[in-house]
């Protein structure tokens, strides 16, 4: 990126009141904004400094501080540079504007997030289920998901005990510890 795209990207970002911004290097900027300015703020990338590249969005469960931070990832190509715009939304009720208008890419990491962390984004076209299509839990990358509770409740265990290893372990060999001694 130039020095010019540099200065011109800092000026701009200078000026938006809702916003921090910290340059980690030449070619990537973090920004910090307020969850009613993110759109507007996108806009304003996406129009007037050609970040038209969303790369991704994602997900952070802040549970000691009932946060989701949403991360907006942006790439331009002609300045070569990422964007990676941060905002914090409430766990409860956990939504928050969809960017799909902006960028359509975003109905799939939307539809994402939606599936593992809760996250409902109005607008969105799609917030059905996506990868656990048979999944009735709740959403598993939630820290407050016990995955372990969640499999104990759920299914029911079964002693596995193949062949192949009862011979290991006749000579000797095999698990040194098993599964249920180490479990709390």
């Amino acid at each position: 990126m130039s020095k010019d795209l540099n200065i011109w990207l800092d000026n701009l970002l200078e000026d938006i009141e809702s916003v921090q911004f910290r340059r980690k290097s030449s070619r990537r900027v973090r920004v910090d904004v307020a969850a009613e300015a993110l759109p507007a703020l996108l806009e304003l990338l996406q129009g007037h400094a050609s970040y038209v590249h969303l790369s991704a969005i994602t997900c952070v469960d802040w549970i000691e501080e009932d946060e989701f931070e949403l991360i907006y990832h942006l790439w331009s190509y002609e300045a070569h540079s990422l964007v990676s715009a941060h905002t914090r939304i409430p766990r409860d009720p956990g939504v928050y504007l969809s960017i799909y208008d902006l960028y359509q890419p975003a109905a799939f990491f939307e539809r994402d997030i939606h599936e593992m962390f809760g996250v409902y984004f109005e607008g969105s076209p799609d917030m059905e289920k996506f990868i656990l299509t048979e999944w009735n839990g709740p959403p598993p990358m939630r820290k407050d998901f016990d995955s372990e509770a969640f499999v104990n409740q759920t299914f029911e265990w079964e002693e596995y005990r193949p062949k192949w290893l009862e011979e290991i372990e006749a000579e000797g060999g095999g698990i040194t510890t098993r599964p249920e001694d180490v479990r709390r």
